[in-house]
């Protein structure tokens, strides 16, 4: 048991209709703009503009398509070392810009290659929440829960990023100042830190930004490895559980070896602590840490605004055969009591998921070197590992001799979960492995959260 806390795809999708200046404004709220001002403006622009109807909506939204590229931390990793999982979008338009476009009556503008935005072209805080059912528990919980984010190398603009990331929003400061924020490296120095790189820093600034989005209460600490390899990554995991983080994010991956069942008892078997892990960005396919059974390993979908009763709709992210997210059957690791498919005798790749499509991306704030400094839309399962991390901490601290991974096993089949029931991420011999359907499925596991049931122990 768990202490609750305390008190390059096309996309489609459709808004309600806006009938009056308010509905306008509370709609462009919901939609990711941080504060009132920014939402009365463009409600203004709208409401003067003609009267959006839903179909206006959904045939702008239809009409997004973008372009991105791996960050410059994703390049397929040699044997012993991990590539993150972050995609950066480089050109076109995505969903939420055309999204907000419609609404405003206006052209909606496209994202150019290495080019700062002045405002976030991807979802933002209430986007986040409004889709997983989160909205009243992220004003109300995480207090005093810490959300670790593990990555390599180090980014010297990290709090300063996040500090204009949670401003624009109109979330509460997080500084090292206030105790909110903290940067260590793997032996837990402030002081004696990672040499810095570019790369590392867009993936480090998506994972802050999708924590202070799904739970602005958190306090947040980055743990830098000094390299990008397996041990030092996991060295950068001890080190975080070390510190007091019950809630631990791995947005990075590797290929699968017979070191792994080492690496499960070295550096992800925590009791009490939820580690999530992403399940990668390939398609179909197993990575490591996302294969232990000691973490909670994390699908992507694409996530589209929709006229249903949530308001929102997913299927399995797949851009391509080799871009999709990760999914599969261990070729090493122990399967864990509580994980049931048929077909799969060892782990079977992923648990949940949660947005991780570019095209319907999350919005970061990233100065530090040439690769798009400014305003970026991110995608890549290294959105949806810090996501599923988050709502862990929303959920609250876990009970001291458990493995959370079980969690949503316990609330698989209920309203806790969304099931996922459309799209693969490529072509397999056993169906469910790649390809989503009513239940479990590998690319989405039992779903994506609605509220915190799921979540619970």
């Amino acid at each position: 048991m768990r202490t609750p806390t305390p008190n390059s795809p096309h996309i489609s999708g459709r808004w309600r209709q806006l009938g009056s200046a308010a509905a306008a404004t509370a709609a462009l709220l919901v939609a990711g703009f941080g504060t009132a001002a920014h939402a009365d403006a463009a409600a203004a622009t709208a409401t003067a503009t003609h009267k959006v109807s839903a179909k206006a909506i959904a045939a702008q939204v239809a009409k997004a398509h973008v372009q991105y590229e791996k960050a410059g931390c994703g390049a397929t990793p040699k044997a012993g070392f991990a590539a993150c999982n972050a995609l950066r979008v480089t050109g076109g338009t995505t969903a939420f810009m055309e999204r907000q476009a419609a609404l405003r009556g206006v052209t909606p503008k496209t994202v150019k290659p290495n080019a700062a935005s002045d405002s976030p072209t991807g979802y933002g805080p209430s986007d986040i929440q409004s889709a997983y059912g989160l909205t009243d528990a992220a004003a109300a919980n995480g207090s005093g829960e810490t959300v670790a984010i593990v990555d390599a190398y180090d980014d010297p603009n990290a709090e300063a990023d996040l500090a204009t990331y949670r401003s624009y929003y109109g979330l509460s400061d997080c500084t090292t100042d206030n105790g909110c924020f903290k940067k260590v490296s793997q032996t837990g120095s402030t002081t004696s830190l990672p040499s810095a790189d570019s790369g590392w820093a867009g993936e480090e600034s998506l994972d802050l930004d999708v924590v202070s989005a799904t739970c602005p209460n958190c306090n947040i600490l980055l743990v830098e490895a000094k390299s990008a390899s397996d041990a030092n990554l996991g060295t950068a995991v001890n080190e975080a559980v070390k510190l007091g983080a019950k809630f631990v994010s791995n947005s990075y991956g590797g290929s699968e070896s017979s070191s792994d069942t080492s690496y499960d008892t070295s550096y992800y078997k925590h009791a009490g602590v939820a580690i999530t892990a992403s399940a990668g960005d390939e398609g179909y396919g197993a990575e490591y840490p996302a294969a232990s059974r000691y973490v909670t390993a994390v699908g992507g979908t694409a996530l589209k605004t929709s006229s249903n009763s949530r308001g929102w709709t997913e299927s399995v992210w797949k851009t391509s055969s080799t871009e999709g997210t990760g999914s599969g059957c261990s070729s090493y690791d122990a399967k864990p009591t509580w994980q049931t498919d048929a077909s799969c005798s060892k782990r079977m790749i992923a648990d949940v998921s949660a947005v991780a499509d570019p095209a319907t991306g999350v919005s970061v704030y990233d100065s530090y070197g040439s690769d798009g400094t400014g305003w970026n839309t991110y995608g890549g399962t290294s959105a949806s590992s810090p996501l599923i991390a988050s709502v862990y901490a929303l959920a609250g601290t876990p009970g001291s001799s458990d493995y959370p991974a079980e969690y949503p096993y316990a609330a698989a089949g209920t309203s806790a979960l969304n099931d996922v029931t459309s799209g693969n991420n490529g072509t397999c011999s056993t169906s469910y492995f790649c390809t989503a359907k009513s239940g479990y499925d590998g690319p989405t596991g039992w779903g994506t959260p609605e509220g915190l049931t799921a979540f619970t122990g």
